[in-house]
């Protein structure tokens, strides 16, 4: 383990942007921890803990510690049906991923293609077409900064919310996860309650899908809506889907009958970001070096030259958009350095 100074993040960051970070090391191994937060100047650094970079906008250099969790190593365990997956923090989600399909355990498959790493998976609560982290979540092990113990998490311990988790609010910044357990199942259930997905399996003849088929048309239909980050930079989806009272859905249906819309409990609805941005007229829109994706209203990309302040105020720019025409406030998926 070796502390690097003046380390640049361009290659960390999905969006490829440009920063510095004042110091940097790699962390390959739990212990590594242990090691480097027995030194007390470290201690008191700005610290950011930064695995796959997916989630990310650097506007700045970053003056601290950058911790760059590269524990990897994926085992699992098979208990009748229920199979526990256990993954180093560092192991990129994809692979996992990869790695379950293949072996058919079921429940993560609806996740394919997801950019960033496993390690960020519980902390994001990450999701999509009607699969969230928590629904497959068993446990994670966690560095804690303040005392260098490890502590185990459960799903009840990680407070999961909608695209929110303990690690993004009252522990955030105390603790670094290093591996997570998932409970998955020998069962294959498929998940395929979106349309895209319906459509896809329709076009391909397949009427009863399995895990593989499952996954490779979900991999095809981020291919087809979302850009490459090592072809064009970005972050995958930039804002959430807001969720609002269904008494504002009514109002808002009342003058935009096309508007998406989900199911998101009791007394509340949730509103494809993407179809507001869309219809604010910024799909596929340019403005200098940035822009949102030509397929894809929700990703704000790089077109090859954009610093993380042209892209923070372009996605401002989108937020008071949105908020003129339907009165919804945005909010960001991605952290702001």
């Amino acid at each position: 383990m070796q502390v690097l100074e003046n380390f640049s993040l361009k290659s960390l960051n999905t969006f490829g942007v440009e920063a510095f970070a004042a110091r940097f090391v790699a962390i390959e191994q739990e212990n590594d921890l242990k090691l480097l937060f027995s030194d007390e100047q470290l201690m008191n650094y700005p610290r950011l803990v930064l695995g796959g970079g997916s989630n990310v906008l650097f506007t700045n250099n970053f003056s601290g510690l950058v911790i760059h969790i590269k524990i990897l190593g994926i085992k699992a365990e098979v208990e009748g049906d229920d199979i526990l997956v256990t993954a180093g923090a560092g192991e990129v989600w994809n692979n996992l991923v990869n790695y379950c399909v293949d072996n058919e355990f079921a429940g993560i498959e609806n996740l394919s293609l997801i950019p960033g790493s496993v390690g960020a998976s519980p902390v994001q609560n990450i999701g999509a077409y009607g699969v969230e982290l928590q629904d497959v979540f068993h446990s994670c092990r966690a560095f804690e900064i303040s005392t260098g113990k490890i502590n185990e998490f459960n799903k009840e311990d990680c407070r999961f919310n909608y695209r929110d988790s303990i690690f993004k609010s009252s522990a955030k910044g105390l603790f670094i996860i290093t591996e997570v357990t998932f409970k998955l199942s020998g069962i294959f259930k498929p998940h395929v309650s979106y349309g895209a997905v319906t459509e896809e399996l329709q076009k391909r003849g397949i009427d009863q899908p399995n895990i593989k088929d499952l996954s490779q048309v979900i991999s095809h239909i981020r291919v087809i809506k979302l850009p490459d980050p090592f072809t064009i930079g970005n972050a995958g989806s930039f804002f959430k889907n807001p969720v609002i009272p269904v008494s504002k859905f009514i109002q808002l249906q009342s003058h935009f009958l096309d508007i998406v819309h989900f199911p998101a409990g009791e007394g509340f609805v949730k509103i494809s970001a993407g179809w507001l941005i869309e219809y604010c007229g910024y799909k596929g829109k340019v403005v200098g070096n940035t822009g949102t994706w030509k397929n894809q209203a929700l990703v704000v990309v790089n077109h090859g030259n954009a610093t993380g302040n042209e892209i923070l105020s372009f996605s401002s720019a989108i937020i008071d958009s949105v908020s003129s025409v339907f009165g919804i406030q945005l909010e960001r998926e991605v952290n702001i350095i």
